[in-house]
């Protein structure tokens, strides 16, 4: 009996070493691009496919392949169009500064600034969670240099009236403490509380995975993403947000669609803010989003 218990013992120690194994890998495997001088900071990013440019944004402390290749959405829409992803500054092999005067509106200026090193004069622009404020503020300030804008898992957060930023402060001293942190979402309280997978992903990835010092110079800043109502109001461009049903964004992502003219709300049903991502629906209801603004 001992024996038994013992090989038992042994056989899932090494699954669980397996699996740990495979997570890792899949955490850390990246494809390799290119770079270019972002006004003195290094910004990796992949070009691939031909057609209509789409650019892809990630969310808060992930990079370009956890957030759209491992979901296959990048090799998806390289079938079909020339997709552009890049991992923010100071995330993934980007560079990290580590000064907050770095961050704020320099990160979605490396956006414009990759377009006009890679001489696109106009893309559609898609953003995830903290991609998709970075893909709202680009409609906001350079509607002519975009066909469309996307932000999913994300919405309007209105910078008059919200918490959302105040809670920054909070999050930026756990961080200083050496903490890892929960996700921005919480800000909002038990009304919008995350799930335990995302909880547990997003203090993961700020306790381990990423640069933290990096981290607090860009939550510093973020209050320069923000965009007062009449600013969202000013979007002309096709808008379309997917969301989870359980996602703790979902009511910014339905007051973007009561202020926004030419928007489009899809709300997946049992999908948090990370599972979304991985759905079948989303990413078909991508692909009929840009098939109707590419002219195709």
């Amino acid at each position: 009996m001992k024996k038994v218990f013992f090989y038992g013992l042994i056989i899932m120690l090494a699954f669980i070493l397996i699996g740990a194994g495979i997570a890792y890998h899949l955490l850390v495997k990246r494809t390799v691009g290119a770079y270019f001088d972002s006004k003195g900071v290094a910004i990796h990013y992949t070009d691939e496919g031909q057609g209509v440019p789409v650019i892809l944004l990630h969310g808060f402390a992930v990079n370009a392949d956890l957030n759209w290749r491992r979901p296959k959405i990048a090799q998806m829409l390289t079938r079909h169009y020339r997709v552009i992803t890049m991992d923010l500054r100071g995330h993934g092999l980007s560079g990290k500064p580590h000064d907050k005067e770095q961050y704020g509106a320099e990160v979605y200026q490396d956006v414009i600034r990759l377009m006009d090193h890679l001489k696109i004069g106009k893309a559609h622009v898609m953003g995830y969670s903290l991609g998709g404020f970075t893909a709202l503020k680009l409609a906001s300030v350079y509607p002519e240099r975009f066909i469309s804008v996307m932000p999913l898992a994300s919405g309007w957060e209105n910078p008059d009236r919200s918490v959302f930023f105040q809670y920054m402060d909070k999050l930026v001293v756990a961080l200083k403490a050496g903490k890892s942190v929960g996700p921005i979402g919480e800000a909002f309280g038990k009304e919008r509380k995350s799930s335990f997978l995302h909880r547990t992903w997003v203090k993961l990835m700020t306790g381990f995975f990423n640069d933290r010092k990096a981290l607090i110079a860009l939550m510093e800043s973020l209050e320069a993403l923000g965009l007062n109502e009449d600013e969202v109001r000013a979007i002309k461009l096709p808008m379309m947000t997917v969301v989870g049903s359980d996602d703790i964004l979902l009511a910014g992502a339905e007051a973007l669609a009561e202020v926004v003219q030419n928007h489009q709300l899809i709300v997946v049903d049992d999908a948090d803010h990370v599972q979304t991502v991985y759905r079948a629906e989303t990413r078909a209801t991508i692909l009929g989003f840009l098939e109707v603004n590419s002219g195709n």
